[in-house]
This record gives structure tokens, C-alpha cells and sequence, in this order.
């Protein structure tokens, strides 16, 4: 199961889903949740020009006036004469990665200028899931996909690699995929800042405030929601009431950020420890693949956590490429 971030948890708060594609075109196969028992090899109208329905209704595809297929299953169906299709190889598990998919699966839909079946376990979005909620009350879609469909949403209906939303959920399945965390591919590791020429960078970094070695780049803040404050950590110690009252936020004293290619030797078969830095050594916060508790209360998972007072903020000047520090 995907192990849901508070970022992501607060992408999910919002129950409104709006679709870039409609009026969809295409359908979706395999055994269908919005189908009861019996009615497996049933089309069911989800939107216009939309379908959805189990493995058996390709049959009956051209007679709907069905020109396109989208398929959802860990096996492509047969090939249907006269039938555009896309097939997308995936069970119908939380942990499955759907998300790198929606980008293909929404160019498909689009190009679709007739009706279209979607033969899945699972509709394929959320708009199109309430709409099937509403015939049959029984359908689900499971958790990890539609948590994914908010995560897409929120970028915009577009898979933007280089947001913080994509490169958290990019870590979680990380984690999933290497749970020895031994091999990680090379592009969880943002870029060493030492290694870009930063004079000609608009780009602003953060430097160790003990030896001044570049560290990281304001592009690999993780950003979170703000959490709740002292309220959060009421669990953990005995609290005065009166500060858990307090409607005060805390704000977050750490910056939370992707892996950095000098972290690799540290994080690689380590479950958590501290972060170090690469050149003096001194202590610059910690990391936990499990996930920390910032300072404002916000569960991270994965956490690289990076304390504001350990770093200056760089900025180069534009016109003659002269850096200040922020302090």
C-alpha cells in the first residue's frame, strides 16, 4: 500500500475532481467494480462518449459505436479489428504505479474522436468514479489509484517531474521498490550544486554556515502543508493546555528536501540517521525513509530534513553574478 505523505493527505482534503478530458471518448477492460456479479461483460455510460466496462463487453464494442480501447490489466487483451487501442500493463493494487501512465492514457483519450470503452479494474478518473458511484453504489476504486488521481490533478493534469508533489511520491515508491534501499536509481539524486556553475545560475542555494560548501538548491525544497503545532506533539510529551490552545502556528525551523547526490553514500542500505556534511563533517539535520515530524507538526514520509540555522541562503546578484548570504 502507498504510504500516504501529509502533502499528499492534503492534496486528498478536496473531494472536487475536474477532468481536462472530458467529453472522454474511450473505454476501459477488465473484471469492472461499477459491474455486479452478472454483469461483468456490461458497458456502462460514464460520460459522453465514455464506457466502462469488464474484459467481456470488447465484444460488443463496435455495435456501441466504440472506436478506441483502453485497456488495464496485468494482461493486454486480444486485439479487436477496426479498434484503436492502448494498453496499460498494472494490477489492481494500491502500491501499482498508475501516475506514470496518466499522461499516455490522457494523450490517447484526447486523440479518441468516437466513443471509448475502458476496459480496467478501476474507472480512470475521478469524476468518472463518482459518475459510477452514483449507478452503482457498490463500485470502488482502491485507495492508492484515486490518491494518485488527486496528486495528477493538482499538477495540473500533467506529470511535472521536477514539482514537489511528483518527486515526493517519486521517493514513497522508491521505498516500495528497493525496501533493502540498495541501487537506488540515479535520478532520486538531485544534482550536486558544486558541480553547476552557480555564478550563472539564477537559482538560489544553500551553503553549509560552517564551511560555506554548497549543499542544495532552492529547486530540491520539498514544501509541505503547514501542520497543526503543538497540538501534534501532545502524543509524544505532557503539554501545557494552555499552549495546546494556542491557535498559533509553529512555523517550520527545517527545510525538507529531495536526496542530493553527496547524501548517496549515507543513504544507501540505511534505514535513518543524521546528515552530515560532505566536507566538515558538521551536523546538518537528519533523514528517515520511514518519515520525521517537522517542527510545525506536518508527518513527512520520506523525510530529509536539513535545520534552517546549519545553512545560508545564497542568492546571485544578476547583474554582475556577485552572491550574497542570507542569514
Amino acid at each position: 500500500m502507498i504510504p500516504h505523505t501529509d502533502q499528499a493527505d492534503s492534496v486528498l482534503e478536496s473531494d472536487s475532481f475536474s477532468c481536462s478530458l472530458k467529453p472522454c471518448k474511450v473505454v476501459f477492460s477488465e473484471p469492472c467494480p461499477c459491474a455486479g456479479r452478472g454483469e461483468r461483460g456490461r458497458m456502462v455510460p460514464v460520460l459522453p462518449g465514455l464506457f466502462v466496462g469488464g474484459a467481456a463487453a470488447a465484444g460488443a464494442l463496435q455495435a456501441a459505436g466504440v472506436v478506441a480501447l483502453l485497456s488495464v490489466d496485468a494482461e493486454e487483451p486480444p486485439p479487436v479489428a477496426g479498434i484503436r487501442t492502448l494498453h496499460v500493463p498494472a494490477r489492481d493494487e494500491p502500491s501499482t504505479d498508475l501516475l506514470s501512465h496518466l499522461d499516455s492514457c490522457a494523450a490517447f483519450l484526447s486523440a479518441a474522436r468516437a466513443g471509448v470503452l475502458c476496459l480496467s479494474a478501476m474507472p480512470e478518473s475521478v469524476e468518472a468514479y463518482a459518475t459510477v458511484k452514483a449507478l452503482k453504489s457498490d463500485a470502488k476504486m482502491n485507495e492508492g489509484f484515486e490518491w494518485q488521481l488527486k496528486l495528477y490533478e493538482a499538477m495540473g493534469c500533467k506529470v511535472d517531474v521536477s514539482s514537489a508533489i511528483y518527486k515526493q511520491y517519486r521517493l514513497q515508491k522508491v521505498t516500495e521498490k528497493y525496501p533493502e534501499l540498495q541501487d537506488l536509481p540515479q535520478e532520486v539524486f538531485a544534482v550536486d550544486p558544486t558541480s553547476i556553475c552557480q555564478t550563472l545560475n539564477s537559482e538560489v542555494f544553500y551553503r553549509c554556515r560552517k564551511c560555506r560548501r554548497s549543499l542544495f538548491r532552492s529547486s530540491s525544497i520539498l514544501s509541505h502543508a503547514e501542520g497543526s503545532g503543538p497540538a501534534a506533539f501532545a502524543h509524544k510529551r505532557i503539554t501545557d493546555p494552555a499552549q495546546l490552545r494556542n491557535d498559533s502556528r509553529v512555523k517550520c525551523t527545517s527545510y525538507f528536501i529531495e536526496p542530493v547526490q553527496w547524501m548517496e553514500p549515507i543513504l544507501l542500505g540505511v534505514m535513518e540517521g543524521q546528515l552530515l556534511c560532505p566536507k566538515c563533517t558538521s551536523k546538518l539535520g537528519s533523514f528517515s525513509w520511514r518519515g520525521e515530524q517537522c517542527s510545525c507538526g506536518r508527518w513527512v514520509t520520506p523525510a530529509f530534513q536539513i535545520h534552517k540555522s546549519r545553512v545560508d541562503e545564497m542568492k546571485a546578484l544578476p547583474v554582475c553574478g556577485f552572491q550574497t548570504a542570507k542569514t
